[in-house]
């Protein structure tokens, strides 16, 4: 779907984009900010993901909106596995690689909570998640970036597509964030 979806609109557009995604965009982060180092706080990136969120949930409506940021994750996902994640030759290199990588850098706590490689069926657990961890009680998970940022992790390591849901959330009054991964 993804792949399609992605296909189509790369035929609306034309190929002097500005924008496409570049782990060189992530830039030199000791020249650039010298004294500031690479953190910022927290609210400052919610600010700018929920802002974003709510922008495209005006002009799209909320299924586009969804969709758009679970596209972004996907890619996400498989940009950072490609630039972060250690090669991993087995299932349990490539989790001990994913649970470093997020906690040293800030994202989560990865924990994988069941696993049946055979069928290709998981359900992972992220604590302490950026994006909503410490946020209200809502009536819907919000994690549908990191949904996409999973599909994208296990697609770029397996080279299978995965489907990925939210099924708790620190909003949903859970205090972890629950995902459901199935093989397609």
């Amino acid at each position: 779907m993804f792949i399609a979806r992605q296909a189509y609109i790369m035929t609306m557009i034309d190929d002097d984009r500005k924008y496409e995604f570049s782990w060189d965009l992530i830039g030199d982060l000791e020249m650039g900010r010298p004294n500031l180092g690479p953190n910022v706080r927290l609210e400052v990136y919610r600010l700018m993901q929920y802002v974003l969120r709510d922008v495209l949930e005006q002009r799209y409506g909320t299924e586009e909106a969804d969709s758009i940021f679970y596209d972004s994750g996907r890619l996400a996902g498989i940009k950072f596995f490609q630039n972060v994640i250690e090669d991993a030759e087995d299932l349990s290199a490539f989790v001990n690689s994913v649970q470093n990588a997020l906690r040293d850098l800030g994202i989560g706590i990865f924990r994988v909570e069941k696993s049946d490689p055979e069928d290709g069926s998981f359900v992972f657990c992220v604590f302490e998640d950026v994006d909503c961890s410490g946020l209200p009680d809502l009536d819907h998970t919000v994690c549908t970036y990191d949904e996409g940022f999973i599909a994208g992790l296990m697609e770029a390591f397996t080279g299978s597509g995965y489907d990925v849901k939210e099924t708790d959330c620190w909003c949903t009054g859970d205090r972890t964030c629950r995902f459901t991964v199935k093989r397609r």
